[in-house]
């Protein structure tokens, strides 16, 4: 008589997928709330293949209010019902594995003449033979405001 294990996540890197599809999960997710209600910026550095893409995809889902990915999961106890726990955030979510980015920021100026400088300069060029997907984004930093004003992304 043959014993079935759980699934173990080799190369899985999408924290919905390993939920849906019944992967093994080391839950992690009591420093997500730690990180998020701590109110400090933080810098996540780890060594290769140590889980940051996992790590990403799991706040993703977080801040995209995906309660339903975390049942059975310690955050689900420490978020509890209150009227802050699992809101909908917009997130901007950029998988540096998957695709090839090109941005050009410009200082009180508009996305689009930052979107004009990468097409006129030919920084995509490049990469034009390679299967990834190329985005383009061009970004306004205001001085006054001193935060992005703009941004586009094509």
């Amino acid at each position: 008589m043959m014993v079935q294990g759980r699934k173990l996540p080799i190369g899985i890197q999408d924290f919905e997928s390993l939920r849906e599809d019944g992967y093994v999960y080391v839950d992690k997710t009591e420093y997500i709330y730690r990180l998020v209600h701590s109110g400090k910026p933080y810098f996540l550095s780890r060594p290769r293949r140590f889980g940051k893409s996992l790590f990403l995809s799991t706040l993703r889902a977080y801040f995209e209010g995906k309660k339903e990915l975390f049942t059975g999961l310690k955050i689900m106890e420490l978020e509890g019902d209150g009227p802050d726990a699992w809101q909908k955030y917009p997130v901007f979510y950029f998988d540096f594995n998957k695709d090839e980015y090109k941005r050009e920021a410009k200082r009180d100026k508009s996305a689009e003449e930052a979107l004009k400088q990468i097409e006129d300069t030919g920084y995509a060029k490049p990469y034009a033979a390679d299967k990834r997907t190329i985005l383009k984004i061009g970004v306004n930093f205001s001085s006054k405001e001193r935060c992005i004003d703009g941004w586009i992304v094509r």
